[in-house]
């Protein structure tokens, strides 16, 4: 299986939280996973930021954020070049589909933890 290198925005420290599941699942799957979050610390080993990072060659970008916080996003999303973003169930935004589009950026709406247990990730 490709390993893609995924930035996970959104990203949270408490254990019961999606974004932590899918840290902790795509470490498991051995994907490179660089994360975004409100709070700095560190979830299965990654370090999460709290500031835009200009991470280079992401695959993937895992969005956990509701569609209003996203707004501060697109630029940035739009600037890392993923080949695709993946909008978690409560993430869908039409409006930023349209964006990453019009940047040649996939648009996925799935459940990153759905898609690795299916090894469609």
């Amino acid at each position: 299986m490709e390993k893609k290198k995924t930035l996970v925005i959104g990203a949270s420290l408490k254990p019961n939280r999606y974004s932590n599941l899918a840290i902790n699942r795509l470490i498991t799957y051995q994907h490179t996973v660089v994360a975004i979050g409100l709070r700095k610390g560190v979830v299965a080993g990654v370090e999460i930021a709290t500031e835009k990072i200009p991470f280079e060659n992401i695959h993937t970008v895992t969005l956990y954020l509701n569609p209003q916080r996203q707004e501060e996003y697109f630029d940035y999303v739009i600037s890392l070049k993923p080949k695709r973003v993946i909008f978690n169930p409560g993430t869908e935004n039409p409006a930023f589909y349209k964006l990453l589009q019009q940047n040649n950026v996939e648009v996925e709406v799935a459940c990153t933890l759905v898609l690795l247990s299916t090894n469609q990730y």
